[in-house]
């Protein structure tokens, strides 16, 4: 498909704007000179949207759009307790005057900071639901959303808008076939190459757009997903459906085996999602200090320090340039005030 037949494909779905596009692809010089293998550089999707940003607001873009155009006035969407999608959801909601409701199944904590304090703040309304199991890649992300979908309609009533946990469906990642377009012309008008673009893969939902939107384009592109959560049952065949179903919405059908997803499983998670290592933690104090960038300890610290490791490795050529896509979290660090303060003791 030629880039502007793809332009006009996505431009037949309403979409609100939330920031200026396209959002920088900036050298990351110093790192680079430090770690003295392939040429890095940050796209930096982590001022994207509302309620302090992140890559969601291009999943919303077009949800909202869908949302507005159902006239539908409650929202229900869940995620871990400092999921940046539902911060960013709770405030597109406050902003169309919509009820948020979101799901969280773990046990009220003491207290609601980073993204819960956020999401307080927006007005959304928080159910909190200790199930005692899941996790650990017991189930689908499929199964996961039919669940929570039985598992709200007590709290919220019949005519809500349901939101799959990270925006993970066809409305909300057109918004990352979108960005595959974009950073196919950015790439492109800097002369780049050859080109990895590396992403953290929590819902999959960025990596899908990504994929579909790289292979519609028939992009010299590459593309890298990091698991940062071990959360899902058939992560990849998650991953393929839905870029398969993107593919097909988009006008050219195209089917995608597990093995045609580039994700890196469970090596970069830790012990579980959302569980801060050493290693990301040490990642996040990298990129801080060579480069005054701030990341997550939930998604993307995981993610570069993924990163990090596979240039140690020898998996990039020197003089290959490598795209590491920053989805955005920071309010997530103000929970993780402990935990991050015994990597940066003087």
């Amino acid at each position: 498909m030629l880039f502007e037949q793809l332009r006009a494909q996505l431009a037949r779905f309403p979409k609100l704007d939330y920031s200026p596009l396209p959002t920088p692809l900036a050298p990351l010089a110093r790192l680079t000179g430090q770690l003295g293998g392939p040429r890095l550089w940050v796209k930096r999707d982590d001022g994207l949207g509302p309620g302090m940003g992140g890559n969601k607001g291009r999943k919303l873009a077009f949800l909202m759009a869908e949302i507005q155009r159902q006239g539908k006035r409650k929202v229900i969407t869940y995620g871990g307790l400092q999921s940046n999608h539902a911060r960013m959801t709770a405030a597109a909601c406050a902003a169309l005057e919509l009820e948020a409701h979101l799901f969280f199944f773990e046990r009220r904590p003491p207290t609601l900071p980073g993204n819960l304090l956020l999401d307080r703040l927006f007005g959304a309304r928080l159910h909190f639901i200790p199930f005692g199991g899941g996790g650990g890649a017991s189930m689908t992300l499929e199964a996961a959303n039919r669940l929570v979908r039985l598992v709200a309609l007590p709290f919220t009533g019949p005519g809500a808008y349901f939101m799959p946990v990270g925006g993970h469906n066809v409305t909300g990642c057109l918004g990352y076939v979108a960005a595959a377009l974009e950073l196919h012309e950015q790439v492109a008008q800097l002369g780049l190459e050859p080109v990895t673009v590396v992403t953290a893969a929590g819902t999959g939902g960025t990596l899908a757009g990504l994929l579909a939107g790289f292979t519609l384009l028939d992009s010299p592109v590459r593309l890298l997903g990091i698991d940062v959560g071990k959360l899902w049952k058939a992560f990849p065949v998650s991953i393929g459906r839905l870029a398969g179903e993107l593919c097909a919405a988009l006008g050219e059908p195209h089917d995608f085996r597990p093995e045609d997803v580039p994700i890196i499983e469970r090596t970069y998670a830790g012990p579980a999602y959302a569980v801060l290592t050493a290693e990301a933690g040490q990642a996040i104090q990298t990129l801080a200090q060579s480069e005054g960038i701030v990341l997550d300890p939930v998604y993307t610290g995981k993610a570069f320090a993924g990163l990090l490791d596979l240039i140690r490795q020898g998996r990039f050529r020197p003089g290959e340039h490598v795209i590491f896509l920053h989805t955005g979290g920071a309010p997530g660090l103000w929970a993780y005030e402990e935990p991050l303060s015994a990597f940066y003791r003087e």
